[in-house]
């Protein structure tokens, strides 16, 4: 890393001005990091780093479910929850979703008691830490598979959202005359003994917007089917139209399991 740095300097030949200010973009990641904000994981995300060390570390070359980057808003702690249990705790507009599917090895076969760990943004654009209108873990929530595998719950259809730019990465993205916008996805955390843990997100946007994601986490293998119903179904027959349904299943490799450090811990003042 030392060589690389020093390659870069003598490559670029900084002016003693834009090293102080580079210096103070560093220093401004810590200042703009706190319970409910990681600007620091934000700006490896928006860098690439992110998704690049996922990359890295799991190829998805073993018939296992693709993976995709943590993100900045992982809570951690979210409410236990029942199969079919709505994660919309607060008034959350968009259309209804209806979610299930299934998890398995890589073989089929299903994984009964595995944990879902399962967070979205409102379709306002933001995650409930940052929002005063949101209750307290709005939209996150924990289930488990039952003995064949199964889970399903209810949220709303997730939407598109812009990453926070009021700190140090704004200022970068503008730079960069890049977009700030990421593609409407759900993450999930996918863990069962036995197997290696499984960090994703489910996506479903245009292609353009997988395509330009600002953190650049998005993969075909991982959008998900979201089927628009426009008339009354049997199953849900008292939901208003439209809504939206999805199934998918999520494969694991054997491995050890483990789980990844919350980049925040805090509610909403």
């Amino acid at each position: 890393m030392v060589r690389h740095l020093h390659e870069f300097i003598i490559e670029t030949r900084p002016t003693e001005e834009e090293f102080e200010y580079g210096l103070r973009w560093i220093a401004a990641l810590g200042h703009h990091t706190h319970e409910t904000n990681n600007e620091v994981v934000l700006a490896a995300d928006v860098l690439g780093a992110s998704t690049l060390i996922d990359l890295i570390n799991n190829n998805g070359m073993q018939g296992e479910t693709m993976s995709a980057l943590l993100g900045p808003f992982y809570r951690g702690q979210a409410p236990v929850c029942e199969c079919g249990d709505c994660i919309a705790r607060s008034e959350t507009p968009g259309p209804t979703l209806y979610f299930k599917g299934t998890v398995t090895g890589v073989d089929g076969k299903p994984v009964a008691d595995a944990k879902l760990d399962v967070w979205q943004a409102s379709p306002v654009g933001l995650y409930e830490n940052q929002d005063a209108e949101q209750d307290d873990f709005n939209l996150r929530g924990v289930f488990r598979t039952d003995a064949e595998g199964r889970f399903h719950f209810t949220s709303v259809k997730p939407a598109g959202y812009p990453v926070p730019t009021d700190g140090p990465v704004g200022d970068l993205l503008r730079a960069q005359r890049r977009h700030p916008m990421r593609p409407a996805h759900i993450h999930f955390i996918v863990s069962a003994p036995g197997h290696k843990t499984l960090i994703t997100q489910i996506f479903s946007d245009t292609p353009q917007a997988l395509v330009t994601d600002v953190v650049f986490g998005a993969k075909t293998q991982i959008v998900g089917k979201f089927v628009e119903h426009t008339e009354q179904h049997p199953d849900y027959p008292e939901t208003p139209l439209p809504f939206y349904t999805c199934e998918y299943q999520f494969k694991l490799i054997e491995g050890e399991p483990s789980y990844p450090v919350p980049p925040i811990s805090g509610s909403k003042s």
